[in-house]
């Protein structure tokens, strides 16, 4: 197999991209095929996430489905909502009684001001 050095090169993950030049904001979404292990590193004086919990290795849940990574600030971690609506709409997700329960930590970048600052990343764009 031929590596360009990108992370699509390894099988298996999906990404997904919202860019918006206009307003200078946006979010990735990294998708998994199967569930798989991740860790995290949470630096700056006022980070911003969502189900960071997740990934404490003494956390029950040891996989997830995927990571967001928004644009926004605070605001933008809607876009996270949008990735689980999809992941339940497609059934994938730790199985909780008759329900899939998407597994989905997000991160967040501050670019609030960079451009335009009342213009985040919201659900439809995750």
């Amino acid at each position: 197999m031929d590596y360009s050095g990108k992370i699509t090169d390894i099988p298996g993950l999906r990404v997904g991209h919202h860019t918006d030049l206009v307003n200078g904001t946006g979010c990735t979404v990294v998708l998994c095929e199967e569930p798989a292990v991740a860790g995290m590193e949470i630096r700056g004086a006022a980070p911003g996430s969502r189900e960071v919990a997740l990934l404490d290795p003494l956390a029950s849940a040891q996989s997830v489905n995927g990571i967001v990574l928004t644009g926004g600030s605070a605001f933008g971690l809607d876009s996270a909502s949008g990735v689980v609506k999809y992941l339940e709409e497609h059934g994938v997700g730790v199985r909780f009684g008759r329900t899939r329960i998407p597994l989905i930590p997000a991160a967040v970048v501050l670019d609030l001001g960079f451009i335009n600052h009342a213009v985040r990343p919201t659900a439809d764009d995750g």
